[in-house]
């Protein structure tokens, strides 16, 4: 969203339509990382995968300088509209993944990918469901921001992306890692099981992935810093 026109911030809760990814768990426990954070004001900040724009907002709000992308029209139109509400400027583009910001660097980059394991083939479904499902072992868009983020960040540069610990977390501070980054597990939370996973509990549980025991999910928020 252009800057120009934006009056007062305010603050008011984030709009999701149907289609739209409304802020859940998952987006409060990186809005928690992103409060922890030391960003200077002025900072270059990537939200990618937006969806309803409440973590660029939040960015916004401290002034930083905050690009927001999501492969969704509709995630875009939200956003935008979000942002115009709260009374704060932020860049909207609609594309996949980074694609948009291409040549670009940022101080902090923002990611709330699809996580989930699901049932079926490699490829992202369409609809809502690409919002949360990410292949069979849920790393499909994961494995990309892993390869992909580390070249986008500033010296100093930090990425915070949240995930399911259903999708091997310690694989993402490893591939991190290995990019050259000082990467680590900073907040976790379990929390109970919601309609996703409910639904394939079963497969969940048959492919290992749950134990019997297992009545919640645990939530993880990686910090990965490019030295200086």
């Amino acid at each position: 969203m252009s800057p120009d026109g934006v009056g007062t911030r305010r603050s008011v809760s984030p709009m999701a339509p149907p289609g739209v990814y409304a802020p859940q768990e998952d987006t409060e426990l990186l809005a928690g990382a992103l409060s922890d954070e030391p960003v200077p004001p002025d900072a270059a900040v990537l939200d990618v995968g937006t969806g309803s724009g409440a973590l660029a907002v939040a960015a916004a709000r401290r002034g930083c300088r905050v690009t927001a992308v999501d492969v969704s029209w509709r995630a875009v139109g939200t956003a935008r509209l979000n942002a115009l509400r709260a009374g704060v400027p932020v860049r909207v583009r609609r594309g996949d993944l980074f694609g948009p910001v291409r040549g670009e660097s940022f101080d902090l980059v923002l990611a709330n990918p699809p996580y989930v394991p699901a049932p079926g083939g490699p490829s992202l479904p369409r609809g809502a469901a690409r919002a949360w499902d990410a292949g069979a072992d849920g790393r499909l868009v994961l494995d990309r921001i892993c390869r992909e983020a580390p070249a986008l960040l500033r010296p100093g540069g930090v990425l915070l992306l949240v995930q399911s610990a259903l999708s091997g977390p310690e694989l993402t501070v490893g591939h991190l890692r290995a990019a050259g980054t000082k990467a680590a597990v900073i907040r976790r939370r379990h929390i109970s099981f919601g309609p996703v996973l409910r639904a394939r509990e079963r497969w969940l549980r048959a492919r290992g992935l749950l134990a019997a025991a297992d009545d919640k999910e645990e939530l993880v928020v990686i910090r990965a810093e490019l030295p200086v």
